[in-house]
């Protein structure tokens, strides 16, 4: 694919990039796939994911308390716990502002941790990195943006995402879809939304503008960026899903370049 092949132009020393159709294909790759980057927020998916696993198999429920007075983890997979970004100061009442927390994921990790005696990394592991083979990522830190992963191991993890086989399409569907809807809140690099929408752990587009992804990434589309220059999207209608992983730190660059890339991307998929 064309449009794939301008990423090793862009101003970064290295650029891994992929396309994964929703039959678990890599449809198209550039720059080294095996290339092991830091995801920064990317991370969150994994998280997210390992958490869906965790409530099927009843280790935690969703209306556990976690977090400040009055959250769940339902509260925090949705950034709603009223956490501060980077610290656990209480800023808002659970559920009243989508207010993006680094926090909220690592109460998380040590919630899950609690609930069943594991270390989160080794839960992570266990439960979702070795089933999908993903055997180059690993979590060497924070929940919220401590993993290292390749884009060959994203493409396997965009395949789980689009059909699921550690979790059911119901759970799936559930943490895709908008929870506590209608709350306005700032997208970190892009500004104030008034509606501010995420899933449990999953970013979804909407009508957010200014975004990352594409304008004609479908509303339905779900996924994360991270400040370390990467990004995971999956675009249901398209069936598809598109893997970035790039070696220059988040910036006025990427905030300009991402998007023409991925209404070119999104214009070559529905041509092909």
């Amino acid at each position: 694919m064309k449009t794939l092949e301008q990423t090793q132009s862009w101003p970064a020393g290295n650029v891994s990039a992929a396309v994964v159709t929703a039959d678990g294909t890599v449809l198209a790759s550039a720059g080294h796939q095996d290339k092991r980057y830091p995801l920064a927020s990317v991370t969150k998916l994994l998280t997210a994911y390992a958490f869906q696993v965790a409530l099927e198999e009843e280790a935690v429920a969703l209306d556990d308390p976690a977090g400040p007075e009055g959250s769940t983890i339902r509260h925090l997979l949705a950034h709603t716990g009223g956490y501060d970004f980077g610290d656990r100061t209480v800023r808002y009442e659970p559920g009243t502002r989508r207010l993006y927390s680094n926090a909220g994921f690592e109460v998380l990790g040590e919630h899950l941790e609690e609930a069943t005696g594991i270390a989160f990394k080794d839960y992570l592991s266990e439960a979702v990195l070795t089933p999908l083979g993903m055997k180059d990522t690993s979590l060497d830190g924070s929940p919220a943006a401590g993993a290292v992963s390749t884009a060959a191991d994203l493409s396997r993890f965009a395949a789980e995402l689009q059909n699921p086989r550690l979790v059911s399409a119901n759970s799936m569907a559930a943490a895709t879809s908008v929870v506590f809807p209608g709350l306005a809140g700032v997208l970190p690099g892009f500004g104030r939304q008034k509606e501010n929408d995420w899933g449990l752990g999953f970013e979804i587009r909407n009508g957010k503008s200014p975004h990352w992804t594409g304008q004609s990434n479908s509303p339905r589309t779900f996924g994360h960026f991270g400040q370390s220059g990467t990004f995971l999207w999956v675009d249901p209608e398209l069936k598809a899903a598109a893997v970035v992983l790039t070696d220059r730190d988040f910036g006025p660059w990427a905030a300009e370049v991402w998007p023409v890339y991925n209404d070119a991307l999104v214009a070559e998929l529905r041509s092909s």
